[in-house]
């Protein structure tokens, strides 16, 4: 059962002064999956998690996460500067893009972020832009055929992402001759995955590329970055990954691969950090019968794009009808001028009263690229965020967007 952290009175108060569509976070829980992760996975040498910046772009819930020992994972110039704004500096962030701008690499080299490589040309742009390589670089390797991807990532030899295991190998002998002298690995194969062999045998697969790469180049890793990919239990048939488990089979890997002592282990969870823990809160606005039953939200897929572009599942609870009968079938939408601006199709809920002060429902496993995710089409403003303090109370921080703000850009001369 997915649950949400307040009662419908408690929401409706909220609602009060916040009017609806927005996103909630819970802070407590949060700081409660973080110290679960960190503790399942201190098995591991130097275990740093790089929060992905992209699932939740929030200084508020960034500084959180640095507070309870999270590093970021940045991939942008803006992300750069969201994660050194919530205090995550030098080293503890990793800036993982690609086609990068060289100005962007020269803000991550000048805040001493880990800069993760790519492709192999990238190299060669890297020291153009900041004149020399730095001391310490990293190199994302895509492993093509050797391993499978998902739905939502791709086929790895079909992505666009990451060095050959022929280049990469090329690639820190190249790097060691242009004078960096420390070293890390990373791939990301995967997203929303949740079987844990997966995972386990991803990072087997690094730790024996370390030891080729220590064998061949005579270059020692200081860390392995995992990557993210982590999942969370979206559908009701859905088990969540057991972290502990998880961490044990990586260890088991570890130890049998002979890796290097000393070898850290990283990895740059987003969606299983903050994903269960925020919910996107919405009036039902509109009730149409023609060829299926619809309710229509005050919330659209400029709020929450994925169920338009996965057909992703999010299960929807109506407040104040959690022990209802699930009598209705309806298709949930939203506003935009789209036919799949649709948070849900087909599903079974409780019979849901429309208008003014129609039904609010809450959108579960919005935590992590929801807001994060959003879009003006049609002219559709933002929405804002909240956060639920360890203490009850409520605070705004991120505020919805306005007209103004939308007009901001716009040349004087143009309006």
């Amino acid at each position: 059962m997915k649950t949400f952290p307040l009662s419908k009175t408690e929401l409706d108060k909220i609602i009060e002064k916040y009017p609806t569509p927005f996103y909630l976070y819970d802070e407590s829980g949060i700081r409660e999956n973080v110290r679960r992760i960190n503790k399942a996975f201190s098995l591991f040498p130097m275990y740093k998690e790089h929060f992905a910046v992209k699932a939740l772009p929030n200084p508020a819930i960034l500084r959180i996460l640095a507070d309870e020992g999270c590093g970021a994972d940045c991939a942008s110039l803006t992300e750069l500067l969201l994660a050194d704004m919530a205090g995550i500096k030098g080293e503890d962030v990793m800036f993982s893009s690609n086609e990068t701008p060289a100005k962007e690499y020269r803000k991550a080299v000048e805040l001493g972020a880990v800069v993760n490589l790519d492709d192999f040309s990238h190299i060669e742009f890297l020291e153009k832009a900041c004149g020399k390589i730095p001391e310490i670089v990293s190199c994302r390797y895509n492993p093509g055929s050797l391993k499978t991807g998902n739905a939502i990532i791709g086929k790895p030899e079909e992505a666009k992402y990451g060095f050959t295991r022929p280049q990469i190998i090329e690639g820190f002998a190249l790097l060691r001759e242009k004078g960096a002298k420390r070293f890390a690995l990373h791939t990301m194969v995967a997203s929303n995955e949740l079987n844990v062999d997966y995972h386990i045998e991803t990072a087997r697969m690094l730790f024996e590329l370390a030891v080729e790469i220590k064998e061949r180049v005579g270059v020692h890793l200081e860390f392995v970055n995992l990557g993210g990919g982590v999942g969370i239990p979206y559908k009701p048939e859905d088990r969540a990954v057991d972290y502990e488990a998880l961490a044990g089979g990586i260890k088991k890997a570890y130890d049998e691969t002979a890796v290097p002592a000393g070898l850290g282990v990283r990895t740059e969870w987003g969606r299983a950090v903050t994903g269960p823990f925020g919910w996107l809160a919405a009036r039902a606005l509109h009730r149409k019968s023609v060829y299926r039953e619809y309710v229509g939200l005050d919330a659209c897929m400029a709020d929450l794009m994925r169920p338009g572009l996965y057909g992703a599942y999010h299960r929807i609870t109506v407040m104040g009808k959690e022990d209802a009968p699930l009598t209705e079938t309806y298709d949930v939408v939203g506003g935009l001028c789209e036919n799949n601006d649709k948070f849900a199709i087909q599903r079974k809920l409780p019979k849901i009263d429309a208008g003014e002060n129609g039904d609010v429902v809450v959108i579960h496993d919005a935590g992590a690229h929801g807001r994060a995710m959003g879009f003006n089409y049609n002219g559709k403003l933002r929405c804002g965020e909240l956060l639920l303090k360890p203490d009850g109370s409520v605070v705004q921080i991120r505020r919805p967007e306005t007209v103004e703000d939308y007009f901001a850009t716009l040349q004087a001369s143009s309006v």
